[in-house]
């Protein structure tokens, strides 16, 4: 969280301006903190300009990305918190220098995610997806069945921050190797050992992406760095799909060099997370839709119950905590 450098006015008279529906507990303790609470779930982006001036803080999911000119407009904005891990639908730097303080809430969902990668992982090996729908269409195929096993694997994950963490340590009751390789140094711990991108590239048999989605991870698994792997490996994405070109992943699904994949997120997705493409699907996408040996779902990794109200408890605790 980037702390703002404007003067805060006192709590009862910050103005908080929720733009997407949370947990009811967000709005509650916001409410017994001494804010003053308002929604607006149905404007458009151009009307909530008009009147984002009157607030000092947002509460945003994913509902439209604020850029320039919308914070140009948000000329009392002290605070952009976002109900969620990434912040990719916000022109941080723009803000930042405006003295707008940024919140997001990894924390809050980060083990949602973990548990979903591994729901990925044991479906993919033990052909679980496959298998049920074969025997709910009355075919009863044990050998075009038989699994994989992960023990002696080596997982290998991208990015290891909260996300990446979290995956690491669901996988601790596994006779398997964990690796991580990330662009900041020093984050390896007991649950993954942090090595090279060259050792990365020659030990993996799973491939776990966590990174957000930046300038640096867009697009960054292609062709290129597919082929770069020594062995065929399994693929799980549930960061972002951006990071991912779909046409080169079909490509290695059908050379098996990718044996299998699972995927929360899709490239196809709209900035809101809410909807795919609203025109003619790609070829590629066909291909994810037909295929055994593939798992969609739909942005929800994170989406849990539980991760609900933490994601809200989060967001509530940091927006409290900057006003003291």
């Amino acid at each position: 969280m980037a702390n703002t450098n404007r003067t805060l006015q006192p709590v009862t008279e910050t103005k908080i301006l929720h733009l997407d529906s949370n947990h009811p507990l967000l709005w509650e303790q916001l409410e017994q903190a001494g804010f003053q609470n308002f929604e607006d779930f149905k404007a458009t982006k151009h009307e909530i300009e008009a009147e984002i001036h009157d607030y000092h803080g947002i509460v945003i999911r994913s509902r439209f990305k604020i850029d320039r000119h919308f914070l140009d407009k948000a000329t009392n904005l002290q605070f952009i918190a976002r109900v969620g891990a990434g912040l990719e639908s916000i022109d941080c730097d723009y803000a930042e220098s405006k003295g707008i303080a940024l919140i997001a809430a990894p924390e809050g969902n980060r083990n949602a995610v973990g548990e979903h990668a591994l729901g990925m992982l044991l479906s993919l090996f033990n052909n679980l997806n496959k298998a049920d729908r074969e025997v709910r269409s009355g075919h009863w195929n044990r050998e075009s069945n038989r699994g994989h096993e992960l023990d002696g694997k080596t997982v290998g994950i991208i990015g290891y921050g909260n996300m990446g963490k979290a995956f690491a340590k669901k996988l601790r009751g596994f006779d398997v190797e964990v690796l991580c390789y990330d662009i900041a140094n020093g984050v390896g711990d007991e649950n993954a050992r942090q090595v090279k991108l060259s050792e990365f590239l020659q030990q993996v048999d799973v491939v776990s992406l966590h990174t957000p989605w930046t300038p640096e991870t867009d697009k960054m698994i292609n062709a290129h760095f597919i082929n770069a792997f020594a062995k065929p490996f399994w693929f799980l994405n549930t960061a972002r799909g951006n990071s991912v070109v779909t046409a080169d992943l079909v490509a290695a699904l059908q050379s098996k060099k990718i044996l299998g994949a699972g995927l929360d997120v899709l490239e196809y997705e709209k900035l809101s997370f809410e909807h795919l493409f609203d025109h003619e699907k790609p070829p590629a996408f066909d291909y994810l839709l037909q295929a055994d040996n593939v798992l969609l779902t739909p942005h929800i990794a994170g989406w849990t119950m539980e991760s609900k109200i933490k994601l809200a408890q989060t967001i509530a605790d940091k927006i409290v905590q900057l006003y003291r």
